[in-house]
């Protein structure tokens, strides 16, 4: 890596770092006692009335995960009903026809779950209406769904001897319009400035050197841009998503997407630690993810800047230089190079996004498996809005758990103990994801009907399975090219999507209703620490090995082997 490329990342860590410290205390703020002045007050009661609740009413765990389904079912609904009639709605100057069923379940699935998963282009599939009211709306709510969770998550480890966890609709609202919102406002203005359409026009028509004619996709597309990255929703306005400079144009939107990649992961470690006064803690938590993500990313650089042994015998220079990157710049940008490609790549699959910047299924098979290991991991390295933070409390309640049966005593947690009950639950949370993935990849490769999807033989057809069940079940929505689209793999995909998405979140919510109810036990010389580099040091091991016993036999038959056979 050049000088210029580690330089780079530094000031990515340092913007990152001092944007999300400051967005943290904020959102602890609006999930506390916070009351909205003036009109924001106002409106805030005109939603509460709308939605017939009290915002002074808390719900139980049962209650608020109800809730959450009942209103994930009517959006997914919606979605849905908005794909199905696109052709005779408004908004549509292209004259985009009506998604085919199988497609359209599964596109509204994959956006109410916070997936982004696309088995279309977006530019010549969807109208303008459906890209905002449906695909962008459901940017919006999906991740605010995953905020509101969270935020019930903590405070069930912040209270004690209460059974409420908080108010969905409140926590909801607070989401999207404290949160969301303003931030994407000022994302939309910084992307459109730099060039990325955003207009209601049609597609433009232009005419090249050689005198032919040339279509060209454009509509609002830096408003769903901002959305589509902060969110962790990561369905692009276009097919080629961040590849394309109309979705991202020059070096600073680049550097501005990806750090809305991780910025409200980030946050949401600074606001736990406030809720549950453990700041040092957060630090610890914040430290374990910042190492398997700074991990996955040198193997990624190195792997991609080291290149193939087919490039390395074909003559090409693999050398960089002030004229090149160097390496394997297959499916790369030459505006990004290796550096930002493997970067973007990392933030993406660490965050449970999907955006990317260059084509995964061209990486190296060292670099490919990074991002197949970020996002089988369960979104713990940063992870989604909301779903990655309490999908590395599972972890943590486990180790935890490890660390006490290691010292023969009782674990707590922030001063509750930690029993069977709650061991079980984050069991189910932490395992569910990567048990499903590795099963319905096994499905697909055995099934006459499953095989269809797969596109390319051998060991890259394996891992471009493993890879696409992976993504879909842990809410990603990234993609190696090479498996298609059929009415299996987009039903079963939808199967897939949702499961990964409510089994887990409702996995937090147990959790947490059974916490709240737990007294605070005082601090013995016994008691666990958990705000040092040790304990930090544990919660990577724990992660390490519950997701790479499970991952390394698929990776042997996938990514290793064609490492290997290059």
């Amino acid at each position: 890596m050049s000088g210029q490329g580690a330089g780079q990342l530094v000031v990515y860590a340092g913007v990152l770092l001092g944007l999300g410290y400051p967005l943290g205390l904020w959102m602890s703020r609006v999930y506390g006692r916070f009351r909205a002045p003036g009109p924001l007050g106002a409106a805030e009661r005109g939603f509460y009335r709308l939605v017939r609740t009290d915002p002074d009413e808390e719900q139980g765990w049962r209650s608020y995960a109800l809730t959450v389904l009942a209103f994930s079912a009517v959006g997914t609904a919606l979605l849905y009903a908005i794909l199905r009639v696109q052709g005779e709605l408004g908004l549509n100057p292209d004259g985009m026809k009506a998604m085919p069923p199988h497609v359209a379940v599964n596109t509204a699935a994959s956006f109410v779950s916070n997936t982004s998963w696309q088995f279309y282009g977006g530019e010549s599939t969807l109208s303008y209406l459906s890209q905002m009211a449906g695909i962008a709306v459901q940017m919006f709510v999906s991740a605010g769904v995953g905020m509101a969770v969270l935020a019930a998550v903590v405070r069930g480890f912040a209270r004690h001897s209460r059974s409420e966890l908080g108010n969905f609709w409140v926590d909801l609202y607070r989401s999207l319009v404290y949160v969301l919102l303003p931030v994407c406002v000022v994302l939309t203005v910084i992307l459109a400035w730099q060039g990325v359409p955003q207009t209601f026009d049609g597609h433009a028509t232009a005419t090249t050197l050689q005198g032919a004619t040339q279509t060209i996709a454009r509509g609002p597309v830096a408003s769903q841009e901002a959305i589509k990255n902060l969110s962790m929703d990561g369905g692009g306005f276009y097919n080629a998503n961040s590849a394309t400079p109309f979705e991202n144009p020059t070096g600073f939107s680049n550097f501005v997407e990806m750090l809305s990649l991780l910025l409200i992961p980030v946050a949401q470690v600074f606001m736990f630690g406030r809720m549950v006064a453990a700041r040092r803690h957060a630090w610890a938590v914040l430290a374990a993810m910042s190492v398997l993500f700074v991990a996955g990313l040198i193997v990624v650089v190195a792997a991609e800047q080291h290149g193939s042994p087919v490039l390395r015998s074909s003559g090409v220079s693999l050398t960089s230089g002030s004229g090149q990157s160097g390496g394997n710049m297959t499916d790369k940008e030459i505006r990004f190079g290796i550096v930002d490609t493997g970067l973007f790549a990392t933030a993406t699959t660490a965050s449970s996004d999907g955006a990317v910047n260059g084509g995964l299924d061209a990486f190296t098979p060292v670099g490919g498996a990074v991002p197949l290991a970020n996002m089988f991991v369960g979104e713990v390295v940063f992870g989604g809005s909301g779903s990655g933070l309490y999908s590395m409390i599972f972890m943590i309640v486990l180790a935890v758990f490890v660390a006490g049966l290691m010292v023969g005593r009782t674990p707590e947690y922030l001063g509750k103990k930690i029993e069977a009950r709650e061991v079980k639950f984050a069991a189910l949370g932490a395992l569910f994801t990567p048990v499903l993935a590795l099963v319905l990849t096994a499905v697909s490769i055995v099934t006459h009907a499953g095989l269809r999807s797969v596109f390319n033989p051998g060991a890259h057809g394996f891992t471009e399975a493993l890879y696409a069940w992976t993504s879909m079940v842990n809410t990603n929505g990234s993609a190696f090219a090479g498996y298609g689209l059929t009415s299996f793999s987009a039903s079963l995909g939808t199967v897939a999507m949702l499961f990964g998405r409510f089994v887990p979140l409702l996995a937090a919510l147990a959790l947490a209703g059974g916490v709240a109810r737990k007294r605070t036990v005082p601090a013995s010389a016994g008691t666990i620490r958990t705000d040092g580099p040790t304990f930090s040091i544990l919660l990577v091991g724990v992660i390490v090995l519950t997701a790479g016993l499970m991952l390394l036999p698929a990776l042997t038959l996938g990514p290793i082997v064609e490492g290997l056979l290059r």
